[in-house]
């Protein structure tokens, strides 16, 4: 399991506005390299994004899955990248000041990533969530200054 947290320097609303826009998904989540569909029900409990991971022309076709959905404050999905396996995934918003703090808890739950010792896969997934934390406060304190 890896945690990872980080102030972005916007309102909850915005960042919630980031990721209740299905579309957006490979531009913050690293390893999305692109989106084939979003549900039209997105972020709601068992809509799908239908994504795809790795890089052309070794691109697998995947699909993650909202288990939970409070909007403004957290979104539980479960994220498949087959052959790798599938994760659960917690985001949490939390109001402090005029910023969010957004927290990140990521565990695999099923494939060849649950064989992985903790202390291998935990560094690993530090710095995945750690850059996926950076391109999402790209882009809500983009819609901060823009005034999307």
């Amino acid at each position: 399991m890896s945690t990872n947290t980080r102030l972005i320097e916007t309102t909850p609303e915005r960042v919630w506005d980031v990721l209740a826009d299905g579309w957006l998904y490979p531009l913050w989540v690293v390893g999305a390299s692109r989106m084939r569909d979003v549900d039209a029900a997105w972020p709601e409990v068992g809509a799908k994004l239908h994504h795809s991971v790795g890089v052309w022309p070794a691109l697998i076709d995947d699909d993650t899955l909202v288990l939970e959905s409070d909007p403004g404050r957290s979104l539980k999905l479960h994220a498949r990248a087959w052959p790798a396996g599938a994760a659960e995934v917690l985001i949490t918003l939390a109001p402090q000041g005029a910023g969010t703090n957004v927290t990140i808890v990521e565990q695999a739950v099923s494939g060849p990533a649950t064989m992985i010792p903790q202390v291998v896969q935990s560094p690993t997934l530090h710095w995945r969530n750690t850059e996926t934390l950076r391109r999402l406060a790209f882009l809500a304190e983009r819609r901060e200054a823009s005034g999307a």
